[in-house]
């Protein structure tokens, strides 16, 4: 067998051979949307791997990016790692602290950033001790004024180069890539190493039928940042299967993503629940013609079941449910269909969707407890395990790799069971587990069903101390608009639980709250929410 590496500039070569028409549409404004085919997108990209290296880019550099999803940034996604340097996506939603953490732990040398996004960095810039130019990615050629330097202008350096560069075709398929660093809710962020082999692998999963089935005819928009987690594989796949890509650019709001998809007949989308809650409340004040959309995948933290029925039910549209990390780059699991479910009703598929699903082929899953691997039995809980070719094998220049990284599997943290025909189901994430009274309660499962009540937007439960049971659970509880907080609420969504758990999970006591905290990435920070707790329940 010919032993041919896989890297991603053989990416570049397919779309521009085999889909040089195909298009990248590219919001970079408000009013502004620019279109560029892959054999344009293509030139531009070995443009930009010319500027870089004149600026000192060689193998390993590390070269960051701060910008918002549009064809720059897609251009860095190919631009940098073809050349052998490895792109650092920065999570713009970073505390500043932390920001300055990952581009010095990084030592990126090179950074690109949204005109936008200059004043973070005239602020951090005494405080970076590696970079040494920083290029400003803009519609236009001239530069802002700035006190940094080293400062240049993305336009103007591809005007300047040429577009011929021979990417090495021998390039370790193990070499680095991309790094990516977690949101951390406590700590540091970590630094995840992604490498060509990897990013190939996972591409070509994410065209599997049975996975998202991303095709040449398929019009993509990548709602979920570039900057996590590689917008869950869909920028690198877009370009290897030639599918048209939108992407949304700076400042979007639900209804710039509604118009987008009606306007460009978007087939696939992917984003947070909280994205699609928004959405789902603005399609349902101004109606938009979404026939287009053959799926939405949804990750990231658990989706609500009354969102997933809402697109499946109302809008005919199927809403898949996914679960990866940072760490899996990112996709493990899809909630899709089998052939055996094709009678299910309406009810049961919903209950199916709700689930992270069938995992990916590739790769390889366990559930271990202090006891060993559990049994798929929809009720044994433990700690899930994964391993596979996309899957990191370690921190970068991290200790913590010794806490997640054991035996050749990567330990998630997050407590998930395994349904008797193989569908994994999370329960929780270790620290968020509720003990009481010696049992186990999910959090995960009381918050999605609550916000199935037609009060309720979004809802999260963490543990309160208890002097009895230890631990018990307490909603925290954001109504719709219009619903009134009173006494009387709080026991009807206490009724509503009783219907559908043991007495004893149960939240003691609701509690209306105007918001519930978010992550960087739109999932719920309980970290943040324990301590708004702390001093009126001795939360810890």
């Amino acid at each position: 067998m010919m032993q041919t590496p896989l890297i991603l500039s053989s990416f570049i070569k397919r779309a521009e051979r085999f889909f040089p028409e195909k298009m990248v549409i590219s919001r970079t404004g408000e009013q502004t949307i620019q279109r560029f085919t892959y054999r344009e997108w293509a030139k531009r990209t070995r443009k930009l791997s010319n500027a870089l290296t004149q600026l000192g880019m060689e193998k390993g550099t590390r070269v960051g990016t701060f910008a918002w999803n549009h064809h720059r940034h897609l251009e860095a996604y190919f631009g940098v790692p073809c050349t052998g340097a490895i792109l650092h996506m920065i999570n713009i939603r970073l505390s500043p602290e932390h920001i300055v953490y990952v581009i010095n732990h990084a030592e990126d040398e090179i950074l690109l950033v949204d005109e936008d996004f200059l004043p973070h960095f005239e602020k951090m810039a005494p405080m970076l001790k590696s970079v040494k130019h920083i290029v400003v990615m803009s519609d236009s050629k001239d530069l802002p004024e700035t006190s940094l330097e080293n400062v240049h202008s993305y336009e103007a350096l591809l005007e300047a180069a040429s577009d011929e560069y021979d990417y090495p075709e021998d390039l370790d398929e193990n070499t680095p890539a991309g790094l990516c660093y977690t949101s951390a809710t406590t700590g540091n962020p970590k630094g995840v190493i992604y490498t060509h082999r990897g990013l190939v692998l996972h591409s070509y999963a994410l065209g599997l039928a049975d996975a998202m089935g991303l095709c040449e005819r398929d019009i993509a928009m990548s709602v979920v940042p570039m900057f996590h987690a590689n917008a869950w594989g869909l920028p690198f796949a877009g370009v290897f299967f030639g599918t048209t890509q939108v992407l949304p650019g700076p400042g979007f709001n639900p209804a710039v993503l509604l118009d987008l998809i009606e306007a460009e007949k978007v087939t696939i989308t992917a984003g947070v629940p909280t994205i699609w809650l928004a959405a789902l409340k603005e399609l349902q004040q101004n109606p938009r013609d979404l026939s287009s959309l053959r799926v939405i995948v949804c990750g990231g933290s658990a989706s609500p079941k009354g969102l997933i029925r809402a697109f499946e039910e109302k809008y005919n549209i199927p809403f898949i449910v996914g679960y990866g990390m940072t760490e899996t780059s990112p996709l493990v699991s899809l909630s899709v269909l089998t052939s055996s479910m094709k009678d299910l009703t309406m009810d049961e598929r919903i209950e199916i969707r709700a689930l992270q699903g069938l995992v990916m082929p590739g790769l390889d899953i366990r559930v271990v407890n202090e006891e060993g691997e559990v049994p798929w039995d929809g009720k044994t809980m433990g700690e899930l395990t994964v391993k596979g070719p996309w899957i990191a094998s370690e921190y970068y220049k991290d200790e913590r790799t010794e806490e997640a990284f054991k035996n050749g599997w990567l330990y998630t943290g997050d407590i998930a069971i395994m349904t008797e025909d193989g569908y994994l189901k999370l329960m929780d994430r270790t620290k968020d587990l509720i003990k009481s009274g010696g049992e186990w309660i999910s959090s995960v499962d009381l918050e999605n069903a609550l916000m199935t009540h037609e009060s309720v937007y979004e809802a999260a439960v963490v543990a309160v101390p208890h002097e009895k049971w230890m631990e018990r659970p307490l909603a925290c509880v954001v109504l719709n608009e219009g619903v009134t907080e009173d006494d009387s609420k709080k026991e009807e969504l206490r009724d509503y639980l009783k219907g559908q758990f043991a007495s004893w999970w149960v939240p003691d006591e609701v509690l209306f709250v105007k918001e519930i905290p978010k992550t960087s990435v739109g999932k719920f920070l309980k970290a943040a929410l324990r301590v708004q707790l702390r001093e009126q329940y001795s939360v810890n």
